[in-house]
């Protein structure tokens, strides 16, 4: 699909010597194979696009829809002024400036990726450049206070004619067809991805496609999955052509990446300029599509229209055409997709998936696409679904993944990565675009254990009756050689080696009020595997003890602890360490009631 943006592509018109001089010098500065108008805008030309990466149309977020070719002025904007202030007069101020609504919600979008995937690094500008492509930034900003566009902005029917077939997946919810799908909204997504990749930016606890908000959030975390760092620029690349696989696309939008990171401003919703060069024709002036499909109030005076010319009328709303029917006798029918032919999907493996708290699962799921006669189906789009209350994720900490099936008809989802929250976890895999029964996997994440205990010194633990034992005992959780990290431990001084009973006497930890307790719960091990307990004390009763220390996972160690009593003189036993285990005895004018101090 990709290689055919490049002969639907055309140049835009060379009208002056001037606009021939300036291609001159952009192509030492801005995108390859571009164009310029008599107004100083530029176009991508008609090079065949040669994508370094292979994607069927239902596995973009467009699903290699209709994109604006329209490039920036050829003077790159000023810095940007301060929010809110009035743009300047200059020539080509309305087209670098973004209108306000839009601008907040692109750089609200990227806050919120900067702190839940840090490692991706989106910055707003890559969204305000896929904005720009798609939909002339919402059509120049037309939307109201919500961020809701006035109007749907539809992508063509994705019926086959010039574009990919894309049949319905949402039964006409999004875009209003039911018989093929169509981008949807700013950012122009089609149904099947906004499915799983939609968003609530504004908190309205909705997902809605057509609102800039939560569209621009969509766009990032869309962008941000399978780990990328845009910082790097193959993985910019990567996530760009895997919103629109097209070379031409990619050159546009990294270009119009540059020109605001140079610096743009805001200008009032509504004013923004619209782009007039749609990837798939020739014709300059007012672009025929994305099409927005009018609310039911007429559009206030002094909308602004490309070129000051009247958009044609659109169609009655939601009454879908019917893309895909021969329009002439004898015009053959499109041929059936992979996804046509797949009658059920079936597990790859029989067994539950099983992983620690914290860890990746080392076993995969996936799913095979079959025909009726068992045969396997290959390029068909398999969407796997984390559901359920879990803050289990896929690697890159999506709760939803979408991946093309191979020669043998299977997808593979990406590993899991378990949470902290134990319990099996459901995750269903669906094909995209067809009404065939799911199948569902039941993986359980258990917590964080450990196999070993082992004392980080051999100190013997000493302590004179009524004293504090000198030094705090420390030990460190391993499994499978492996240091266990946030493994839960339990500590109880019992009674005996047979008997793991609670001691009602003997050494003894204080807790935050300063009372006696023996057994300590909810003890966790660090990052490390190290846990260090709280000092121990010693009554009056003198003899060996034990204190065992157990772990999830079944890890278990016992140390011994001895208390001595005071010799004659009332002086303490030396510990083994050499310090003194309690205080001084008392003096003689101390009353004799005095116990040691603790």
């Amino acid at each position: 699909m990709a290689a055919q943006f490049g002969s639907r592509l055309r140049k835009g018109a060379f009208t002056t010597a001037v606009a021939a001089a300036a291609v001159a010098a952009l192509s030492a500065s801005q995108a390859p194979g571009v164009t310029v108008d008599d107004q100083g805008r530029q176009s991508a030309a008609g090079t065949a696009p040669t994508p370094d990466v292979q994607a069927d149309d239902t596995d973009t977020a467009t699903g290699n829809s209709r994109y604006y070719t329209d490039l920036p002025p050829l003077n790159s904007p000023n810095p940007a002024p301060t929010t809110g202030t009035v743009p300047p007069p200059a020539t080509g101020a309305t087209e670098s400036g973004i209108p306000a609504t839009v601008l907040d919600a692109y750089q609200k979008a990227a806050a919120e990726l900067r702190a839940s995937k840090p490692g991706c690094n989106l910055p707003w500008e890559l969204l305000a450049a896929i904005g720009k492509v798609e939909s002339g930034q919402a059509r120049g900003g037309r939307v109201d206070a919500n961020g809701t566009t006035v109007g749907k902005i539809l992508g063509p029917a994705l019926n086959g004619n010039g574009f990919a077939l894309i049949k319905d997946t949402d039964h006409g919810a999004y875009d209003g067809d039911t018989t093929v799908d169509r981008a949807v909204g700013p950012m122009q997504f089609i149904p099947s991805t906004w499915a799983w990749a939609g968003r609530d930016g504004n908190g309205d606890g909705l997902k809605d496609p057509n609102n800039v908000y939560d569209a621009a959030l969509a766009a990032g975390h869309y962008l941000c999955r399978n780990g990328w760092d845009l910082s790097a620029q193959q993985d910019m690349s990567r996530a760009i052509l895997s919103y629109n696989n097209s070379q031409d696309y990619l050159s546009t939008v990294l270009t119009w990446l540059e020109y605001y990171r140079k610096g743009t401003h805001e200008i009032p919703d509504g004013t923004g300029t619209l782009p007039s060069h749609p990837s798939d024709t020739g014709t300059s002036g007012p672009n025929p599509g994305p099409t927005t499909t009018p609310p039911a109030q007429h559009p206030s005076p002094g909308t602004p229209r490309p070129g000051g010319t009247t958009p044609p009328k659109p169609g009655k709303p939601g009454t879908p055409a019917t893309p895909g029917k021969p329009t002439t006798p004898g015009t053959p029918a499109p041929k059936p997709t992979p996804t046509d032919t797949v009658d059920h999907l079936e597990r790859t493996n029989a067994d539950k998936p099983t992983a620690m708290a914290g860890d990746a699962f080392t076993q995969r799921i996936g799913a095979r696409a079959e025909t009726k006669g068992g045969k396997a189906v290959a390029k068909v789009r398999i969407r796997f679904s984390i559901d359920g209350d879990t803050d289990t994720t896929f690697a890159g900490g999506e709760k939803v993944a979408a991946v093309l099936t191979d020669t043998s008809g299977v997808a593979l989802a990406p590993a899991l990565q378990a949470g902290e929250k134990t319990g099996d976890v459901t995750v269903h895999a669906a094909v995209v675009g067809r009404m065939v029964p799911a199948v569902a996997y039941t993986a359980t994440v258990t917590e964080r254990a450990a196999d070993a205990l082992a004392r980080t010194s051999d100190t013997k633990q000493t302590c004179v009756a009524g004293g504090t034992f000198a030094d705090q005992i420390e030990v460190k959780a391993t499994y499978k050689g492996a240091a266990a990290g946030q493994v839960a431990a339990t500590a109880t001084l019992i009674k005996s080696g047979d008997d793991p009973s609670e001691n009602d006497k003997g050494p003894y930890f204080k807790d935050a009020d300063g009372k006696t307790v023996r057994t300590l719960k909810d003890l966790h091990t660090d990052a490390n595997g190290l846990l260090k307990l709280p000092k121990l004390y010693a009554d009056d009763t003198t003899g060996t003890f034990l204190l065992r220390i157990t772990t999830a996972g079944g890890a278990t160690l016992t140390v011994e602890l001895t208390v001595t009593a005071p010799d004659a003189t009332g002086s303490p036993s030396p510990s083994p360490s050499g310090g003194s285990s309690s205080s001084p005895s008392p003096s003689p004018s101390s009353s004799p009631s005095a116990s040691p101090s603790a």
